[in-house]
This record gives structure tokens, sequence and C-alpha cells, in this order.
């Protein structure tokens, strides 16, 4: 008996992620206008120096991974002081046999960098040879071993230390002659390095050319994908700019992202956000969250301090995701939010059933469940299909999904087997979210759609090279309010 293998015709189109977090703001250290994927938040410590009074970056993103957060984006942004350099410098030796050296990174914390070189070389080796060691106090140490200022050395000093160094660049002109003597060390002679002045809108979205230089929120352009967005107010008293706010939710649309908001400081009282609530942002794409949050702040010898939520909430929303679904609302007793002593305002049911819907997501003390998050709307208008987030989170998640998974397509043929093979693909993927509970509906075709053929890709369509599929699916709707009914039967004496 003979076999013939054979492979399926279905090509598998993979699920994206659905909670990789971009958070951009203010750092201590760190590369400025550079998207760098985190995992952790040591990885933060370690990369972006921590918590910071003048910044509520860390905080959120402390808050992110307390919550069940996984993968984080951190964009630093950094306003230059109008007083001048900002970016520690300092050198070993002097004259022909200096080595000029410069903290990789504007801040405070170049300034506590040392330099050391020695002649601890390999037997044999030129007279250009050393070892280079930068120490960050506390931190971190960094050896360079039989390096050299000749310029045609494949261990030249420059091209070294900016490949495997993440203290310091060589900065100038290589030494020509070695030290006078060994080993000879060098630091910051002056207070060159500094934390920035207050940042503002012109770090963020508005400076010239910045999504053509990728800065700002556009060093996210260096990333594939981006499930959600945070904004940290500046200070916990420095709101974040309407224009950066309205920029932001804009690019979340390009990314299929949504934005997270936090309440402004101003929202103090229930009646204070129902007046105002209105100048947040209307999008489809954004959800803002309320009450701010109270726990022990490290910085302030563990006192209580006031923090925005949107770090925590979008660490729920990678807990819901992982455990549930993007599908499933983060919202309801299994949405805890872990380690919040209390909240900024206390709302009861009927404040809470007045902010709804208002598209204001509460956050609410719950008997037995501790913080939780009661609340799923985004911000659009209340009669819009995307009023809630895990509908609209959802919809984007299959957007991204198809388009990735899709791909192969291109300069395929644009004729019916092409078709064909597409619905073939994307019915796939479409049964495979069904069977595990994505959409309403008792069968797959309660649930969803797939068609892609001639009606829906013309002789226009063809001549043009486009094919055009198109996906439909019944939502699953949050069942925000439970009503009970209770009626009382009179003369009902409960005996046969």
């Amino acid at each position: 008996m003979s076999t013939d293998e054979r492979s399926s015709r279905v090509r598998t189109i993979t699920a994206v992620a659905t909670s990789i977090t971009a958070f951009v703001g203010r750092a201590l250290r760190g590369l400025v206008d550079e998207a760098q994927t985190i995992t952790s938040y040591a990885d933060f410590e370690r990369i972006y120096g921590g918590l910071s009074l003048d910044s509520m970056l860390g905080y959120a993103v402390r808050d992110f991974y307390q919550q069940g957060g996984t993968i984080a984006v951190i964009v630093r942004v950094h306003k230059t002081p109008a007083a001048g350099e900002d970016v520690a410098t300092f050198s070993v030796g002097s004259g022909i046999a200096e080595l000029k050296l410069r903290a990789a990174s504007p801040g405070a914390w170049g300034s506590h960098l040392t330099a050391t070189v020695d002649d601890d070389v390999a037997a044999g080796s030129p007279a250009s040879t050393f070892n280079l060691t930068i120490v960050d106090p506390g931190r971190k140490t960094e050896i360079f071993l039989n390096v050299s200022f000749d310029p045609a050395s494949p261990r030249r000093v420059d091209i070294v230390v900016a490949n495997e160094s993440t203290l310091v660049t060589v900065d100038g002109p290589l030494p020509t002659a070695p030290q006078a003597s060994f080993p000879a060390s060098g630091s910051v002679t002056n207070s060159t390095g500094k934390d920035g002045d207050p940042v503002d809108a012109s770090v963020y979205t508005t400076g010239t050319d910045f999504r053509l230089n990728k800065r700002g929120l556009y060093a996210l352009e260096d990333v594939d994908l981006v499930n959600l967005i945070v904004i940290p107010p500046y200070t916990t008293t420095g709101e974040v700019e309407a224009t950066v706010l309205t920029d932001t939710i804009a690019y979340a649309r390009d990314r299929r992202a949504v934005v997270i908001l936090d309440p402004p400081a101003s929202f103090t009282t229930v009646e204070a956000t129902t007046t105002a609530v209105g100048a947040i942002t209307t999008s489809r794409d954004a959800a803002v969250y309320y009450p701010r949050i109270r726990k022990p702040d490290p910085l302030r010898d563990g006192q209580l301090a006031t923090f925005p939520p949107a770090g925590a909430v979008a660490g729920v929303i990678a807990r819901t995701d992982a455990t549930r679904g993007v599908w499933k609302a983060p919202a309801g007793l299994d949405a805890r939010i872990a380690g919040v002593s209390e909240l900024s305002v206390s709302l009861t049911d009927r404040e809470i059933g007045s902010l709804n819907p208002l598209g204001v997501n509460c956050l609410r003390a719950a008997p037995g469940a501790a913080h939780i998050v009661w609340g799923a709307r985004t911000r659009d208008d209340n009669a819009s299909e995307w009023k809630y987030v895990p509908v609209r989170r959802t919809a984007l998640f299959v957007e991204e999904s198809l388009d990735q998974g899709t791909q192969w397509v291109v300069f395929e043929p644009n004729d019916a087997p092409l078709w064909a093979q597409i619905r073939l693909d994307v019915g796939a993927f479409m049964n495979n979210l069904f069977l595990q509970g994505a959409f309403a509906g008792r069968t797959p075709k309660e649930a969803y759609f797939v068609k892609c053929d001639a009606e829906t890709t013309t002789q226009d369509d063809v001549n043009l090279s486009i094919v055009n599929i198109i996906v439909g699916f019944a939502p699953l709707t949050p069942g925000e309010f439970v009503v009970v009914a209770i009626r009382q039967l009179a003369g009902q004496t409960g005996s046969a």
C-alpha cells in the first residue's frame, strides 16, 4: 500500500496580539524618541530609571505590570533645557591622548558616570591597545577589552562602544597617542547632565516634521503592532494638552489601536465630571476611566498619593484578554485593580448609572472584590455600533489579523480560484473565533459571514489589482444593566 501526503489548502491566519500597550512620556534616562519593547517593570527600571516625581510615566508602567500587563512599548520624550546642554560629557587623559566620552542619553544620571583606561592587554599588543571600563554607580559596569584608537584596528574603540555600550558613546576625534600613565581615570567635571525642562506638546506631536522623522508619539512607527496607547499626565497635576490627545487618537485610528484616557485632575466630584466630560475628545477609538486611584508612593515614604488610572486599566485589559479574550468586556467583578488603597472619589450606583451613558467608565469599590472596573464604553456616541470597548477592540483585532494574514494574495492572479482560497482561509479563521465564543449566534451562519467573489471584486477592481474582502460578525454586547422584576402574588398561602 502506498501513501500520498498532501498539504492542506488552507493558509492559516494567525491571530495577532491584542494588548501590546504603548506608553509615551518623560523618563529619567534612556534613548529619546526611540520605541523600546519591554516585558517587565524591571526592564523599565533598568532602561528608563524607574519612578520619578517629575513624571507619571513610571507609575503608569508600574501599574500596568502590577495588574497583569505583559508587553509594553516605551517612548521617552525629553525637552532640552533653555539653559543649554543636557547630556553629560567627560574625558580620560588630555592633549593628543584624550579620549572624549558622552553619556548615551540626556539626564542627570550621566553626571555620575566614571571611566577608567588600563593597559592590562594581551602580550605583544600594539601601543594603541587598551581596556576601557565605564561605571554607572550602583547600576552597571561595562568593560571593553583590547580596544584601540588606531583607525585601522578591528577593535577601534568608537565602533566597539557604539555597538556594545548602553552607557556612553565616543565623542569627538580619537586619541593619537597612548595615556602618559596607567590606569587613567576620568569623570564628569561639570554638571552638564540635566533631566530637561517640563515636557509639553512640542515633544509629543506638534514639533516640526515629527511624523516624518518618527519623533515623539510617532516613534511608534518603528513598531509593527500596538493595541493600546497611554499618554500619562505630565505630573500629578499637569494635564496632557488637548492637541496631544487629539493627535494621539487620530494616530491610534491609523494603527488600529485604542487610547486609554485618564480623567482630568479637575474631575474631583461627580457634578464636575458630568459638567465637563463633554470637553473630552469623542471617538470610537478612545475610552476614559474615572476616578483616579490612591495607593502608596515609594518616593514619598509610602504615603498615599493620587495617580491616574490608565496604566492600571491597561493592565486589567491585558489580563482580561489573556484569560477571557479580547471580546470580553474588561469590566465587572473579574476586573479587579489590585493594590489600590482607595479611590479619589467614591461613587454610588446612581452616580455610576448617570456617568456610564456619558461615556465615562467608572472605577468602584465592590464588597468582597476590592476595587474593580465598572464600565466598558468608548467615547463614541451612545447610538453608535462602536459604543462598547470590547466590540470596537474585537473589530480592530479581526481587521489586523486578516490584514496581516492575507498578505500572501499580493501578486497572485486576481480571479475566482484566488477568491475561493481567500474565503476558505478567512472562513477558517472566523470559525475558529466562533468556536472560542467570540461572536453572538448559535451557528456559524448566524455569527459571521465572509464574502469575496465577483460581486465584491468587479472587473474594474481586477484591472486596478484590487481584491475586496467583506467580513461581518455578530458582536457580543456587554450586559451593562441587569433588570430584576419582582412580582408579589397576593393571597397565596403556599399550601396545596
